[in-house]
C-alpha cells in the first residue's frame, strides 16, 4: 500500500514541480523589461494552482493502473507507463515551447488560436527561418527526454499484489476523489480557469502564471453555440445598453458631409499590413518611418482618431470590408458558413455594377480568406500563385510589396473603358515578422525598416498614379488591417489602447478638398461612411456607423483582443479581460471600483455579436 501511495505523491509533486518550473524559462524568453526574484517567485506561486489542475489530469491514468495492480499478483508498472509517459512528454515539450516561441509575435498564451493557422503550415512558418524551427525542434527532443526521464524514476519498475486489497482500493479511490477536487480548482463554486491565477496589474506576469497546456485544452473544442458566450446581462439589459449605439441606416434622416465630387467614383482599397499609429508622426508615432503617408495626409481626407477592431489579419480583414466586430477567440473568416453571411462593401458595390477584384501577395487560402472574399462579392482573387516563383519567394509570407504595388499599377493603367466602374482591394504583407525587406533607412530596426519600406512602396505607388488619367476619379482609400505591440514605443501590452490606434487617409481626384476628421470612430464605420458618400444603403451593416452624419451622435470606439475588449467614448477608456473576469484598465477610474458605463457598452456590444452570429 504504502509504494503505490507514495509513487502516486511522487509523481503529483514532480508533475507540478516541472510545471513550475516553466515559468521562470517562459519569463526569460519573453520579458520585455528586467524583473527581480520577487517577480519570478510571485509567478510561480500564483500559477501553481493550474500547475496542480493539470498534473492531477496527467496522474489519472497512473491511479488507474495502480489500482489495478493491486488485484494482479505482479505489475510491471514502468513498461505500461513509459509509452504513456513518452506521449504526454512530447505533447507538453511541444506546448511549452511553442508558447514560448509564440508570444513573442502574439502576446497571448498559446490557445486554440493555433489551429486556425495550421491548416496553411507555410504561412504558419513564413515568419521563421528553418534554423528557428530546428533549434525549437530539438528542444521539444530535450524537454521531452528530460520529462520522461524524472517520470520513469519516480514510477516503481514492478508492483506485487498487497494482502489488504480492499482497505488499498478504498484508499486509492479516495485518492482519486481528491484529484477530482484538485483537477476542479477545489470545492468552490468557481471551477478551475485562467482567471484565478491573475494576480497583477502587469499582464504579462499574469500570462506568464498561467499554464499553457491549461491555456490550450481550455479554449480547445469550447461550446460553438455563439449566442450563448459572453452573456454578460439578461437579455432587456443588454438591448438597454446597446440600444442607440449603432443607429441603422433606415432610421438615418440626418446630413452626412460629403467629401467625394461624384457619387460614383472608382474605388481603390489599400489594407497595410499592421501599420499602426506607432509608426506614423503625425499620430503620435515614431519619427521618419511613414514620411509619404504623412505627406500625403495633406492631400485628402485624414482620420486621425479611428481604432482598428482587432488584432490579426483575418478579423481585421473582416471588420473592414464587412463592418463586423473583430471576435476575441472566434475567427469568423474561418467559419464559412457564417462568413457569406455578412453583408460587404463588394458585394453593395458590385450590385451597383462596379467590378471587384483583390489582390494579395500571399497566400489567399490562409484563414479562408479566398472563400470569404469570393462569397462576399469579389469576382476576381490575384494571389502568390499568379506570380514567378522567384517573386512570390522574395518575402517569407509571399511577394514583396514593391512588386505587388507595381502589379498593381500596372493593372489599372490598362483599364482603359472610363465607363466602367472598379473597386480593388490589396493587402500588402512586407511590413510582418520577419520584417525582412529589401530596404535599408533603418538598418537597426528590423521593425521599423519594414514598415518606412512599405510607406515608401506606397508613396512611390501614388506618386506614378497621379500622373495617369485614371487619377481624375478615383478615390483611394488607405488603413491598416490592424496595429501592433512595439516595444521601443512603449507598447508592450497588447491591449493598449494605443496599439488599435490607426490612421485612415482618403485621397485621389475624387475627393473635394482636403480635411481632417479628428471624429474618433472604428474600423466597422467603413462600410456606412462609404456607402453612404456613395447613395448606397448600409442597413444590413449591423454594426457600422456613418461617422460623417449629423446623426452621428455618440462617437465611440470598440476593439478586442485575445478573450478582452477594450472601449472608448469622450468620457475614457475601459478594458475588460474575460479571463481575469475584471476590467484591468479604467480611464478615469469609477467611483468605489463600480463597473463603468464605458465598459458595460463594450460588453453588451460583444455579447450583441456573438448574439448575431449565433443566429446567422
Amino acid at each position: 500500500m504504502k509504494k503505490r501511495i507514495l509513487f502516486l505523491l511522487a509523481l503529483f509533486c514532480s508533475l507540478t514541480i516541472l510545471f513550475v518550473l516553466q515559468k521562470p524559462l517562459f519569463i526569460s524568453c519573453n520579458a520585455s523589461e528586467a524583473l527581480n526574484l520577487k517577480d519570478y517567485l510571485d509567478v510561480m506561486y500564483h500559477g501553481i494552482s493550474l500547475d496542480a489542475t493539470m498534473a492531477g489530469y496527467l496522474c489519472i491514468i497512473p491511479l488507474l493502473l495502480t489500482l489495478v495492480s493491486v488485484w494482479l499478483h505482479s505489475f510491471a508498472l514502468r513498461k505500461w507507463l513509459l509509452p504513456y509517459y513518452w506521449l504526454i512528454a512530447l505533447f507538453l515539450a511541444i506546448i511549452f515551447v511553442a508558447d514560448c516561441a509564440l508570444y513573442a509575435f502574439w502576446g497571448f498564451k498559446l490557445d486554440a488560436t493555433i489551429f486556425n493557422y495550421l491548416d496553411s503550415p507555410g504561412e504558419a512558418f513564413a515568419s521563421v527561418s528553418v534554423g528557428y524551427i530546428l533549434i525549437r525542434l530539438i528542444l521539444v527532443l530535450l524537454c521531452a527526454f528530460v520529462w520522461v526521464y524524472i517520470l520513469r524514476c519516480v514510477t516503481p519498475r514492478q508492483l506485487i499484489s498487497c494482502k489488504r486489497r480492499v482497505a488499498t482500493s478504498a484508499l486509492l479511490l479516495l485518492m482519486g476523489g481528491g484529484l477530482f477536487i484538485v483537477i476542479r480548482g477545489g470545492v468552490s463554486e468557481s471551477t478551475a480557469n485562467i482567471g484565478q491565477v491573475y494576480y497583477s496589474s502587469n499582464q504579462f506576469l499574469n500570462h506568464a502564471a498561467v499554464n499553457p497546456c491549461f491555456s490550450l485544452l481550455s479554449s480547445w473544442g469550447k461550446n460553438e453555440r455563439f449566442e450563448d458566450m459572453y452573456d454578460f446581462f439578461s437579455e432587456e439589459e443588454r438591448a438597454s445598453l446597446f440600444d442607440g449605439l449603432y443607429p441603422a441606416s433606415r432610421d438615418n434622416d440626418g446630413q452626412t458631409t460629403s467629401l467625394l465630387k461624384t457619387h460614383r467614383p472608382n474605388i481603390l482599397l489599400i489594407m497595410l499590413e499592421g501599420f499602426g499609429g506607432s509608426f506614423v508622426e503625425s499620430l503620435g508615432g515614431v519619427e521618419g518611418v511613414a514620411p509619404n503617408l504623412d505627406t500625403l495626409r495633406h492631400e485628402g481626407v485624414w482620420f486621425t482618431n479611428l481604432y482598428a477592431n482587432s488584432y490579426r489579419t483575418d478579423r481585421g480583414t473582416i471588420s473592414i470590408l464587412s463592418g463586423y466586430p473583430g471576435l476575441p477567440k472566434t475567427s469568423v473568416m474561418k467559419i464559412p458558413a457564417k462568413s457569406r453571411t455578412l453583408p460587404s462593401i463588394a458585394g453593395k458595390l458590385a450590385e451597383a455594377g462596379y467590378q471587384t477584384d483583390f489582390l494579395y501577395g500571399g497566400d489567399i487560402n490562409f484563414t479562408n480568406m479566398k472563400s470569404y472574399l469570393l462569397g462576399s462579392g469579389y469576382q476576381r482573387v490575384t494571389a502568390d500563385t499568379d506570380f514567378t516563383i522567384r517573386e512570390r519567394n522574395s518575402n517569407a509570407w509571399g511577394v514583396n510589396d514593391d512588386i505587388t504595388f507595381e502589379h498593381l499599377y500596372n493593372t489599372l493603367c490598362q483599364r482603359t473603358d472610363t465607363t466602367a466602374r472598379w473597386f480593388t482591394t490589396f493587402l500588402t504583407l512586407s511590413s510582418h515578422e520577419p520584417f525582412q525587406v529589401p530596404f535599408n533607412r533603418f538598418p537597426d530596426d528590423p521593425i521599423l525598416n519594414s514598415f518606412a519600406y512599405t510607406d515608401s512602396c506606397l508613396g512611390n505607388f501614388i506618386n506614378r498614379l497621379k500622373k495617369e488619367k485614371l487619377w481624375d476619379n478615383l478615390l483611394i482609400i488607405c488603413l491598416p488591417d490592424h496595429g501592433v505591440t512595439y516595444r521601443p514605443a512603449g507598447l508592450n501590452n497588447h491591449t493598449d489602447p494605443r496599439v488599435f490606434h490607426i490612421p485612415m487617409l482618403w485621397l485621389g481626384g475624387a475627393v473635394k478638398k482636403p480635411c481632417t476628421i479628428q471624429t474618433l470612430a472604428s474600423q466597422t464605420d467603413l462600410p456606412a461612411t462609404l456607402l453612404n458618400q456613395l447613395n448606397i444603403e448600409h442597413v444590413d451593416f449591423l454594426f457600422s456607423r456613418d461617422v460623417l452624419s449629423s446623426n452621428y451622435l455618440y462617437p465611440f470606439a470598440f476593439y478586442t483582443f485575445n478573450n478582452g475588449l477594450g472601449f472608448r467614448d469622450s468620457t475614457g477608456i475601459s478594458v475588460y479581460d474575460n479571463d481575469a473576469q475584471k476590467a484591468i484598465f479604467e480611464h478615469p477610474e469609477s467611483p468605489n471600483g463600480e463597473i463603468s458605463l464605458r465598459m458595460k457598452r463594450g460588453q453588451a456590444i460583444l455579447q450583441s455579436v456573438f448574439d448575431d452570429l449565433g443566429g446567422r
